[in-house]
C-alpha cells in the first residue's frame, strides 16, 4: 500500500512569471509581500524548506531541509483555477479559457434567460460580495438571477436561497452550464447561493457549487482504470467534474476541516492518490486583499502540518503546492500569473534536494504516474531525483 497525497495551497504563489506582463501580474508575488508586511511564524514549513525556494524577509531558509524543495512555472495559457489543478494533472491548455471582460454577449444572455424562464440582472465583472451589495435587493425584490463574472472563466449566478432553493439554483447551473459551449465554453459555471436581509448583511452561504467542463485525459483518470484509489478533498470533485474520483469528502467548510478531512483519508486503508485543495488563502483573503488574514490562515496550516505528517505511512508522499497566485497586496482582487511552490516529503525519500525551477505544474502528474508505473501523459518526473 503506498499513496501520494497532493495539497493545493490555492493561491499561494512565490513570484510573478516572466509573462506576467502579458496579464498585467508584473511584480506580484503572493507569499513575499505577505511575508514583508507580517511576521509570519511557519516553522513547520521552514523546516521543509519553504524558506529555500524564494529569498524571503522573514521567512527563514533551513540548512538541512526535511524535504526536497523548488517552484513551478506553469505551461498552459491562464491563471485560474482550473487551468492550474488541471496542469498538476498533466492537461497543458494551449487556449486559455474565455474571459469576459464586459460581460457575456446580449445573445448568450437571451439564451439563458429563456432556458430558465427567469431575467437577468448584472451581467459583468464584479466582486463577489460588492455585487451582492449592489443588486441583492433588486434581486429580492424582482427574482432576477444575478449574473456575473471575474478576470477568470466563469460564468457566476448569485440567488437568495430563501428565493431560489440551492437545488433549483443547482438546476439552472446545469442549464448555463449546457449553453456555454463552443467558443463560450468557460472554465465553470458556479452556483453562488447567499443569504440576509439587506445589503448590509448578505453573506454568501458554504452551498456554493461549481460545473466545470469535463477534463481532457488526465492522471486521475489513468490511476482509476489502473484500480487505485483517487479521493478529492474540497473542491477537487467539482475542478474535475467528478471525473477519475472514486471517494470524495465533499466541500470542505474551511482549510481546517480540508486538512482534518485529508488526514481521515490517511488513516484509511486506502492505495493510490489523495488530491485536496485548501481554498480559503484564496477565497477568503487573497480575492479580499485581506494579507493579515491570509497570513494567519498560512499559519494555521503550519501548526497542521506535524498531524497531518504523522499520519503518513512509510511509503506515502506529500507534495504541498499552489495552483497560480492572488496577492493580496497587488492593485487589483483577481489572480496572478505567478510561479508556484514545490514542496515534496516523505519518510523514505531524499531529504534536502533542490529540484529547482520545474518547466510545468504537469511535472507532478508525471511523478504521481511514475510512482504507480503507469505511463505519463505530460511533464517530466522528478521521482529519481528524490528516490533513494
Amino acid at each position: 500500500m503506498k499513496r501520494i497525497c497532493i495539497v493545493v495551497l490555492d493561491s499561494v504563489g512565490v513570484g510573478y512569471l516572466p509573462d506576467a506582463h502579458e496579464y498585467n501580474d508584473f511584480g506580484a508575488n503572493t507569499l513575499l509581500h505577505i511575508d514583508e508586511n507580517t511576521k509570519m511564524n511557519l516553522p513547520n514549513m521552514e523546516k521543509l524548506g519553504l524558506g529555500n525556494i524564494i529569498d524571503f524577509k522573514n521567512i527563514k531558509k533551513e540548512e538541512n531541509p526535511t524535504a526536497c524543495y523548488g517552484k513551478m512555472a506553469e505551461l498552459s495559457k491562464g491563471k485560474d483555477t482550473i487551468t492550474g489543478h488541471w496542469e498538476i494533472a498533466g492537461i497543458v491548455l494551449e487556449k486559455p479559457f474565455p474571459v469576459y471582460e464586459n460581460g457575456f454577449p446580449e445573445d448568450i444572455i437571451k439564451k439563458f434567460e429563456k432556458l430558465t424562464g427567469k431575467k437577468v440582472i448584472g451581467n459583468k465583472p464584479a466582486s463577489g460580495t460588492e455585487i451582492l451589495k449592489e443588486l441583492g435587493e433588486k434581486h429580492l425584490s424582482t427574482g432576477a438571477l444575478i449574473v456575473y463574472t471575474s478576470a477568470d472563466s466563469v460564468f457566476q449566478i448569485a440567488a437568495h436561497e430563501s428565493l431560489i432553493p440551492v437545488d433549483e439554483l443547482y438546476d439552472i447551473c446545469i442549464k448555463a452550464r449546457k449553453l456555454l459551449t463552443g467558443e463560450h465554453s468557460v472554465g465553470r459555471v458556479i452556483a453562488r447561493p447567499f443569504n440576509g436581509n439587506n445589503k448590509d448583511d448578505f453573506k454568501r452561504t458554504q452551498n456554493r457549487k461549481d460545473f466545470p467542463l469535463r477534463p481532457y485525459e488526465n492522471m486521475l483518470e489513468k490511476l482509476k482504470e489502473n484500480g487505485l484509489d483517487v479521493m478529492a478533498v474540497g473542491k477537487i470533485e467539482d475542478i474535475f467534474a467528478g471525473y477519475g474520483i472514486t471517494l470524495s469528502s465533499g466541500h470542505n467548510d474551511n482549510n481546517k476541516h480540508g486538512v482534518d478531512n485529508t488526514i481521515k483519508f490517511l488513516k484509511e486503508k486506502n492505495n493510490g492518490l489523495i488530491f485536496t485543495n485548501l481554498v480559503d488563502f484564496d477565497m477568503v483573503y487573497g480575492h479580499r486583499n485581506d494579507f493579515k488574514g491570509y497570513a494567519k490562515a498560512l499559519e494555521e496550516f503550519d501548526s497542521m502540518l506535524p498531524k497531518l505528517m504523522n499520519s503518513m505511512k512509510e511509503d506515502d508522499i506529500l507534495i504541498i503546492t499552489a495552483d497560480h497566485g492572488c496577492d493580496p497586496l497587488f492593485p487589483g482582487t483577481d489572480h496572478t500569473r505567478e510561479y508556484v511552490p514545490l514542496i515534496v516529503y516523505g519518510k523514505n525519500i531524499k531529504k534536502g534536494v533542490n529540484l529547482g525551477i520545474r518547466k510545468g505544474f504537469n511535472d507532478i502528474s508525471a511523478t504521481v504516474l511514475e510512482y504507480f508505473n503507469i505511463e505519463k501523459i505530460t511533464g517530466e518526473s522528478f521521482l529519481g531525483e528524490i528516490n533513494v
